[in-house]
């Protein structure tokens, strides 16, 4: 099968490629097993060296590789530049601290000795989006690497020459043969790959559809995995909110990667008495967004990843217009193959499709809130959990509503964000397992017990 990939700015074809076969696909699994166990033998020493070599040559390449972000998903050239950096210091940062991560740690016991000791589990097969095409990547692969698994990606069928890109970083940093392998390959295929014995786990950073999809056939054949799926984050603000600080997030958290982003905040949570000032000065920030060409400084608004994504966007937006929400600005697809204007719903209600549905691009959705016990309500009035935001000029009030929200993080006076020194990951129909720090770099090792008697 042929794959035609468009630019999203420009609506030109600009590649087409073929999905791998089967003999390809067995090359690519075969050199994974044949790498693992020379891999794994390896100290960490010799693997952090070779992973500083990976960051190394990515900020070499960036521009190269900011270029084809550009192309194939319309990310904005300096967004692109920035997630090429978090790459390479996510390198750096397993590097140097897999070692804090992977010692033995002694347990009391009756034994002579007793402790826990960590062991690659082999290879990790990745199934990966195409909003952040580099970070999202890397995210897994810097700590999979460095705990001695393999790993073999599947990337999103319209970035496929950034997973080449990952691959060519890799092999001129001098990573050996079959430690990371790239198939293009269709969801079928996929199935097919979890259920090869020569795959020992599996992670997945997509749609809650894909994550039971992957889910369940993990589950067939008893391989462990991990999945990072959709949000709909709430931003919460509270009454006494400092609006010069939260405004500016607010802007940045929704349209940011043309408001492509899982930990975006979507649902705006404004408390009574401050909700008419936030909703005023947000849609005024938001008018200023500049729509253009992705690969230009002066553009602050990039065009959506595909058509197709931008025309589902715009239907969500279409009924929940009937079902009553409020078009305070945008709502109309604008210039460019695939571009959506900045656009805030009010008035957004339960039963809605903005309420109760992700809204995967570049529109606001405003909720109204009696006082703090309602915005609480409304945070956690949703299926998913994965972020959430709290505004306050109080640190202390805002870590309390933050104990209180469902989300596998909670950002007081912050956007949400994956840091890679702490854990990242949701609850609820976002997914579940951990990715980053040592909670990361443990979901695919054998946490394996020693008794000394």
């Amino acid at each position: 099968m042929s794959v035609q990939l468009i630019n999203p700015w420009t609506g030109q074809a600009e590649y087409r490629y073929d999905y791998a076969d089967e003999m390809a696909v067995e090359r690519v699994l075969q050199a994974a097993a044949e790498a693992w166990p020379e891999w794994a033998r390896r100290d960490l020493d010799s693997r952090g060296v070779l992973l500083k070599a990976v960051a190394g040559v990515l900020r070499a390449r960036r521009e190269a590789i900011a270029a084809t972000m550009g192309a194939e998903m319309g990310k904005l050239r300096r967004e692109a530049l920035a997630e090429i950096e978090k790459s390479a210091s996510a390198c750096d940062y397993y590097a140097e601290h897999a070692a804090d991560y992977l010692h033995d740690g002694d347990i009391a016991t009756e034994a002579r000795r007793s402790y826990v000791t960590y062991e690659p589990i082999g290879c990790v097969f990745a199934v990966m989006p195409w909003n952040f095409p580099i970070w999202q990547v890397f995210r897994f692969l810097a700590p999979s690497l460095m705990a001695g698994n393999v790993a073999v990606l599947k990337h999103a069928t319209n970035v496929p020459r950034c997973a080449d890109a990952i691959a060519e970083v890799l092999r001129e940093a001098g990573l050996p043969t079959g430690v990371f392998g790239v198939l293009h390959i269709d969801n079928d295929a996929a199935a097919r790959v979890i259920g090869d014995p020569r795959v020992h786990a599996v992670t997945l950073t997509g749609s809650e559809r894909a994550g039971r999809s992957v889910a369940a056939t993990a589950g067939r054949h008893l391989k462990k995995c991990v999945l990072e799926l959709g949000g709909s984050d709430p931003f919460v603000v509270m009454d006494d909110a400092d609006l010069d600080l939260t405004i500016p997030a607010a802007i940045a958290s929704r349209y940011g990667n043309a408001g492509q982003t899982c930990i975006a905040a979507k649902r705006f949570i404004a408390t009574h008495g401050i909700a008419d000032a936030f909703v005023e000065r947000f849609i005024d920030a938001a008018s200023e967004l500049q729509i253009g060409d992705p690969a230009l400084d002066a553009t602050t608004l990039a065009p959506m990843a595909r058509a197709d994504l931008r025309d589902e966007l715009h239907a969500q937006v279409m009924r929940s217009l009937e079902a009553g929400a409020k078009l305070l600005l945008g709502g109309t697809p604008g210039q460019g193959a695939a571009h959506y204007p900045a656009t805030v719903l009010d008035a957004v209600a339960p039963g809605t499709v903005a309420y109760r549905e992700e809204l995967f691009g570049p529109v606001a959705s405003i909720l109204r809130a009696t006082d703090e016990a309602d915005a609480i309500r409304l945070a956690n009035d949703t299926q998913f959990g994965l972020g959430a935001s709290v505004w306050t000029a109080d640190p202390a009030r805002g870590e309390a509503v933050a104990r209180k929200l469902q989300a596998g993080a909670t950002f007081v006076n912050a956007i949400v964000r994956s840091d890679v020194r702490l854990p990242f990951g949701g609850t609820k129909t976002s997914g579940y397992g951990r990715e980053l720090a040592e909670h990361g770099i443990h979901e695919f090792m054998n946490i394996k017990t020693v008794y000394v008697a």
